[in-house]
């Protein structure tokens, strides 16, 4: 269950959960209806064999959030409405107006949706009560508003933002390539990317490139500064910093998966459990060191 991206929110250390389980089962994942285009809802961390929609090890909980999407593509219904439209200039000889072809197309969709394709997807969040902060596996911030809005749904009150931080994270990331000093633990990866400061201007994207070299100086000084910057956390992660303090391309790296890897266990429930633990902890760790380095608000 190793996530692959990470987008934080805060929320009050202070949240009562003690009755989580018995709200999460209020709002557990629905079948999509006949005819409904999506549903949304908690499903078992463990998967569709479990039951619990929770996890907790410590001050740290695994939720997801469970969909599932009618697959009824726009071009589909838009080429049987024409041809619908076409059949009836033919038979009352005038084109429909925009009303009727606007009616005809909520039947059409009323029609195809019980025959549509099911697509499930999940999206898994870490609560690390510790910090008062959820962490939603992905990069997209409508779809971890959306997982954030989910938990806000089942406990009535979720008072959770987004991070915040109170200095520029690209005067932060780009003073670490000019080599002002990382965090302890932070090392520079080899992938960057650069803007100018102007709206609209130049993006030079680097990859597998030394980032405190000659080339990424000159960058530097015709005023390009750092949106993003791959990172490594001592040898356990390595991830893509952004300057919407969004961390992409997450990985934990021998470092820290070696002993999980040696480890035996006898069941797939065990070996979730010991990947969650290593998760949450490794993340803990993340978020200790870049709290203070981006002076993110609580």
């Amino acid at each position: 269950m190793f996530f692959r991206n990470l987008t934080f929110f805060r929320f009050p250390a202070s949240l009562d959960l003690s009755d989580l389980d018995t709200q999460l089962a209020n709002c557990a994942l629905k079948p999509v209806g006949a005819l409904e285009l999506s549903s949304r809802g908690f499903i078992p961390p463990f998967g569709r064999d479990a039951e619990a929609l929770s996890h907790r090890i410590g001050d740290a909980i695994w939720l997801s959030v469970g969909s599932e999407d009618k697959l009824l593509p726009g071009a589909v219904v838009n080429d049987l409405l024409q041809k619908k439209l076409a059949e009836i200039e033919q038979k009352e000889g005038r084109r429909p107006g925009g009303r009727t072809r606007k009616r005809l197309k909520e039947d059409l969709v009323h029609e195809l949706l019980p025959r549509a394709f099911v697509r499930p997807g999940r999206t898994d969040a870490i609560l690390d009560l510790e910090h008062g902060i959820c962490v939603v596996d992905t990069s997209s911030r409508k779809q971890a508003e959306n997982v954030v809005s989910e938990i806000r749904n089942a406990l009535g009150s979720f008072p959770a933002l987004p991070l915040n931080a109170e200095v520029a994270p690209r005067a932060v990331l780009t003073g670490w390539i000019a080599g002002e000093p990382l965090p302890d633990g932070l090392t520079l990866g080899d992938e960057c990317e650069l803007r100018d400061a102007a709206d609209k201007g130049a993006v030079v994207k680097c990859q597998r490139q030394e980032l405190t070299g000659d080339e990424i100086g000159k960058h530097l000084e015709s005023g390009k500064q750092v949106a993003r910057l791959a990172l490594t956390l001592d040898d356990h992660a390595s991830f893509v910093l952004g300057e919407d303090l969004v961390l992409r391309k997450f990985k934990l790296l021998d470092g820290a998966v070696d002993g999980l890897e040696s480890t035996e266990r006898e069941d797939l429930h065990a070996e979730l459990d010991a990947r969650f633990a290593l998760m949450a902890g490794e993340l803990k760790r993340l978020f200790s060191v870049l709290e203070p380095a981006l002076k993110l608000s609580k």
